[in-house]
């Protein structure tokens, strides 16, 4: 999968379009995922499912609609694979508040216990 940012597509959106016929494209804004660009030469007949489930997985979890789990099982990837995918993308995986860490991490102790 292609990746362009917001100024990328301004200044050339015709590149974007061409990359678009040969394979996804995602338009990162801020280092954020924010859409996908699909050329229909792509789906005509046959839409590639698995990498469209994939882009609105990692696009949900951004949002918090999914969990990371569920995020993985919607783009049909085990987990360790998808947390990857999350972290290459550079979407923080963990996103506590400072009383919710303190939270989680207290949980963690008294369950090692």
């Amino acid at each position: 999968m292609q990746t362009v940012n917001v100024r990328q597509l301004k200044n050339n959106p015709s590149e974007a379009l061409r990359e678009a016929k040969e394979d996804m494209v995602m338009v990162m804004n801020r280092d954020q995922p924010t859409a996908v660009l699909v050329g229909l030469e792509l789906l005509a007949g046959k839409a590639d499912l698995p990498r469209i489930r994939y882009a609105m997985a990692l696009s949900m979890f951004k949002d918090k609609t999914l969990s990371i789990t569920a995020a993985a099982k919607f783009a049909g990837k085990p987990l360790g694979e998808m947390l990857s995918l999350v972290s290459q993308a550079g979407i923080p995986v963990v996103d506590y508040s400072p009383s919710e860490l303190d939270q989680e991490l207290a949980n963690s102790i008294a369950f090692e216990r």
